[in-house]
């Protein structure tokens, strides 16, 4: 049986469960029994081990078992009773003064809080919206040149060739020679032969780069370099040493031309420079589309955040915390990280993940009272979004409608989507118009 619930804390409750011992005994006494229908030990033959020895090997655990389940079985029937929705899992006590002939645990625990969403029409959101124009399309096709780029010794003759005297400058790529030290003793890490980098990149640091300018093959040029404060060699971090480069080789970025042959580098078979600019611009806006919905997303999260109030549950803030603790120890090891020592606590995670409690709460209760779950249809016109960027969108269906969990992910996806149009529809909204450029140098994440 179990004791009224008596409230510890704004959302801690605790029941008392009690139960004779006799019924523990018995049940005890049977899975002993069962047990040593099977139990083996030496010298005797399988099921005829004497009882004494199987309640001498089994019976701690068999012991540990039956209570557990039974005030396990106790507990959900208590709260089931008094209606209670439980938030994490209960800590489990014994009780020392339990009355004669009876088992008393004590069993503490959290309940899901109420939520109060608030006046949605009051809420004021700012989304964006970015377009797509032919700057960025060919800003894009830049990129792509510079992805292809090759490489021409400077001043030579010929097709490629620029002619006249070659001097090193931003966009070449050169090959040098240099030695670095420090009160004239040279340091580790300072000094390279046929050392290459592309002038302008930022690759090396800029008063190495501005020495390299202007410098012709075959010559050298000694200067003071200053190390930054933060420079990742700490040996060497704030001090000014003296470099000596020698240039052996210089060339020039030779950029593939716009054309047909260009084109179908790009996939477009027929070389179609039209079609090439089209494609590109369905790329960009679908990716645009996407970091739109996810700064915008970002906004509806924050605002509902702000205006629910709620306590929190901290169980499920420590079950996310460890939870996020051990993903983030998956994410580190598959990328040959070595983390077998390192420490990863859960309340480093504490903020992020009572963030993710707390509006998985919300989102709960929104789609609850507005009937806000993801439909088949919606599901499926998620996938076949995402599948149109793959050669084969056929076998991107077949992948999530292979497994219940990945469609489960997508589901969740479109909840997502659903909660953030129905609150957009609620609230009042202003859209701004943010660049191209500032939209996807911007990481939104929900």
């Amino acid at each position: 049986m179990a004791t009224a619930v008596d409230t510890q804390a704004s959302l801690e409750r605790r029941l008392t469960l009690t139960f004779p011992a006799t019924e523990v005994r018995k049940e005890v006494e049977k899975r002993l029994k069962a047990q040593a229908k099977t139990a083996r030990a030496p010298g005797f033959r399988p099921g005829k081990v004497p009882m004494k020895m199987v309640a001498a090997q089994y019976g701690y655990q068999i012991e540990s078992d039956v209570l557990n389940d039974m005030v396990g079985r106790a507990f959900n029937q208590a709260a089931t009773q008094q209606k209670l929705k439980v938030a994490g899992f209960p800590k489990i006590e014994p009780k020392q003064d339990a009355p004669e002939g009876m088992l008393s645990f004590d069993a503490t625990f959290e309940v899901y809080p109420e939520i109060s969403l608030g006046d949605l029409s009051k809420l004021e959101i700012e989304t964006v919206k970015t377009d797509v124009t032919d700057a960025e399309i060919e800003k894009t096709i830049d990129i792509l040149r510079k992805q292809r780029v090759h490489y021409h010794t400077k001043g030579e003759a010929g097709e490629h060739g620029t002619g006249g005297e070659p001097v090193a400058a931003n966009g070449d790529r050169v090959t040098v020679d240099f030695v670095g030290s420090i009160d004239g003793v040279e340091f580790p890490g300072g000094k390279a032969d046929d050392y290459t980098f592309v002038l302008g990149e930022g690759r090396m640091l800029a008063e190495f780069e501005a020495a390299t300018v202007g410098l012709k093959v075959g010559e050298s040029k000694t200067f003071p370099l200053s190390f930054p404060e933060d420079y990742h060699g700490k040996d060497v971090a704030g001090k000014t040493a003296e470099f000596t480069i020698t240039l052996k080789k210089l060339e020039w970025a030779h950029l593939p031309e716009v054309d047909a042959e260009f084109a179908k580098s790009l996939g477009m078979a027929d070389g179609d420079l039209g079609k090439m600019r089209e494609d590109i611009k369905v790329n960009l806006e679908r990716e645009v589309k996407g970091r739109v919905k996810a700064r915008n997303k970002e906004a509806v999260m924050d605002a509902l955040v702000k205006n629910t109030e709620m306590q929190v549950p901290k169980a499920l803030v420590e079950q996310d915390s460890q939870r996020l603790a051990e993903q983030t120890r998956q994410e580190m090891s598959q990328r040959g990280m070595d983390v077998k020592n390192m420490p990863f606590p859960a309340e480093l995670f504490a903020t992020k993940a009572e963030r993710r409690v707390r509006l998985g709460l919300i989102l709960g209760q929104l789609m609850e009272e507005n009937k806000l779950q993801a439909t088949a249809d919606q599901v499926k016109s998620q996938i076949e979004d995402f599948a149109q960027s793959y050669e084969d969108p056929k076998e991107v269906l077949k992948y999530y409608y292979a497994d219940r969990r990945r469609l489960a992910d997508i589901e969740a996806l479109v909840l997502e989507e659903n909660v953030v149009n129905y609150v957009l529809g609620k609230a009042k909204v202003s859209v701004k118009d943010v660049p191209f450029d500032e939209l996807m140098g911007s990481n939104a994440q929900a």
